[in-house]
């Protein structure tokens, strides 16, 4: 692979590209009134939110799998042992 292929052209064209997309880039977001800073601590704030979501529906999804559990794992208890009886039965009468 040679320069032009990896870059999308010359070097110089890509960099002047590049440099003229940014400066329209900037005036648009200055307008905006986004700053460089301002954009770092909004990202910073979103992250830490998904970060937060992402251990709640953790904390979510286990206490409904306990809740679940509580009734569920005392049936399959009982159920078990109910099967191991009537196996027990079939096997002394033959």
């Amino acid at each position: 692979m040679d320069r032009k292929t990896l870059l999308g052209g010359s070097p110089i064209a890509v960099i002047v590209r590049l440099i003229l997309l940014s400066l329209v880039v900037g005036i648009v977001l200055s307008t905006l009134g986004i700053t460089p800073q301002n954009l770092f601590y909004q990202l910073n704030i979103i992250l830490g939110h998904l970060y937060d979501m992402g251990f709640k529906s953790v904390e979510w999804v286990l206490g409904y799998i306990v809740l679940g559990a509580m009734v569920v794992v005392p049936i399959w208890l009982i159920a078990r042992a109910f099967g191991l009886l009537r196996r027990g039965k079939k096997d002394t009468e033959a």
